[in-house]
Parts: structure tokens; sequence; C-alpha cells
């Protein structure tokens, strides 16, 4: 039996399946309804979703999800362990995302794009996934971004871009191509430099 922040938790459909220790505040929405077939939303043991979260169905999270207020998880994204999604967050649905993952508040992450294990997301962060909107009917393509990236406050990631393993992207910039793994972009847009050796190290997120 789960735990609850308050005494009256939400309802839970017969769909959704909450893992043991879990903390649900009494307004969070969980298997919101969509358009598409229904699925079943898992969300794993002693997670904590905290007020004016919804969690659509067909998602699946793991262990340990920390949640800030009025969080967005849309259907069909697979969350690892240990993720943490910041307040006014949105994870717009068909998104994968890896373990030890920190997206922080007001980051916005659209379908079909990926996080690796390790990951940070600074404040305001946006990803892309149209690279020309409404006037080119093309295929969305979000970003692929690799284990122990950190990507800095108000950074801009234009679609299909590849964030290799390790790379900084620091804060505003504007990247429209590929970061190799293990180096710096900055700038608008976003150009590459070696790698500072203070931020040499893999991303540690407790």
């Amino acid at each position: 039996m789960s735990d609850f922040l308050r005494d009256s938790p939400p309802d839970v459909p017969e769909h959704v399946s909450l893992g043991a220790g879990c903390q649900v505040d009494s307004s969070v929405v969980l298997g919101h309804a969509h358009d598409g077939p229904p699925g079943e939303t898992v969300v794993g043991d002693d997670a904590v979703i905290r007020a004016g979260s919804i969690i659509y169905d067909d998602v699946v999270v793991g262990d340990r999800l920390r949640t800030g207020h009025n969080v967005l998880v849309r259907e069909g994204s697979r969350l690892g362990d240990d993720v943490v999604v910041g307040t006014n967050a949105v994870v717009d649905g068909h998104v994968e995302i890896g373990s030890r993952v920190s997206l922080q508040s007001g980051v916005y992450i659209p379908p079909e794009t990926t996080l690796g294990d390790d990951v940070f997301v600074g404040p305001n962060a946006v990803f892309t996934n149209d690279p020309y909107p409404i006037r080119v009917d093309v295929e969305l393509t979000g970003a692929t971004v690799e284990d122990h990236v950190s990507v800095g406050a108000n950074a801009t990631i234009m679609p299909g871009v590849t964030l290799g393993e390790g790379c900084f992207v620091a804060g505003g910039a504007v990247v429209t191509r590929d970061v190799p793994p293990r180096t710096l972009a900055l700038g608008a847009p976003a150009e590459h430099r070696p790698l500072p050796e203070p931020l040499r190290g893999d991303n540690v997120i407790a």
C-alpha cells in the first residue's frame, strides 16, 4: 500500500500501477487518457509526485521519481530510475529518458527525444523536434542526448542534434549541429571548444 502526501489521495485508475512507498499529492492525475489506444501507467517504488502534476496513461517510470509542481508527462514516455522532473517541466510524450537524470524547472522535452543516463538539463532549457514549424510537412526528429551530458539554463537544442557523451552546453547556447563528446558548446549559434579541465568529469546526480 502506497503512502500519500495528503489525507485524500488521488483516485488511482485500474490501469495505473503505483509502487510501494510512493507519496502522491491529492491533486495529482495519474493515467490521464489521450487520443490513442490506452496503455498501462507504471510508476515504480518510492516516487514523490507533487501537486498539479499529470502523468498520462501509457507511461512507464522507474523507482524514485521526484517531481516538482505542475509537471506534465505525456503518453508513450519511458523514464528510468532516479529521475527528477522540476516544476512546470514538460515531457511531451514518446520520450526516452535514462536513469539519474535531472530536468530542472521549466524544461521542455518534445516527442522523439532520447536522453541517456546521468544527464542534467538546466532551468528553461528547450529541446525542439520540428525544423520548419507549420511551413513544411516533415517527420519530427528529436535530439539524442548521450550519457553524462550537461545542458545549461535557457539553452535551445535544435531538431535532430546529437549531444555527444560528456559534452557541456553552456547556458543560453543555441545548438544547431552535433556536439562531439567531451566538448564545450557555447554561443548562438553554438561554437565548439575544447572542454575546460574543471568540466571534464562525469556527472554525479544524486
